[in-house]
């Protein structure tokens, strides 16, 4: 089991930046692709951005690219979303996973691929 703990939500102007991290205990002594979703009111939820289980490949959805940048540190088994040049359209309930199996470059953006989910954090983006 692994669990997953979000931090540094909150509420910011659009163009401001924000960092999210997401914090893993108990079994990380795997590997883990780990992956950022989010999920805006009566939306399904959306891949944001992924990272592979050495942390030197990572993915990002369209909507993203050039804005936000996922990081992986392995020593302190944090993932970190630098978000910058936010918008109103970025505001969501962001979620972090892990996913150890079968998750690459091709179906990264897969939620059901994630096994283990935290519990979300909110970021709201005001215009």
């Amino acid at each position: 089991q692994v669990q997953l703990v979000e931090s540094g939500g909150g509420l910011v102007q659009a163009g401001g930046s924000l960092r999210l991290s997401c914090t893993a205990s108990g079994r990380t002594d795997s590997s883990y692709t780990m992956g950022w979703f989010r999920q805006a009111v009566g939306k399904e939820r959306e891949s944001v951005a992924g990272i592979g289980r050495l942390g030197i490949t990572s993915y990002y959805a369209d909507s993203v690219k050039g804005r936000f940048t996922i990081s992986k540190n392995g020593a302190l088994n944090t993932v970190n979303l630098q978000m910058n040049n936010l918008k109103s359209e970025d505001t969501a309930v962001y979620y972090c996973a892990a996913g150890s199996k079968g998750i690459y470059s091709s179906n990264w953006n897969t939620s059901s691929l994630y096994a283990y989910w935290g519990q979300g954090t909110q970021v709201t983006v005001s215009s």
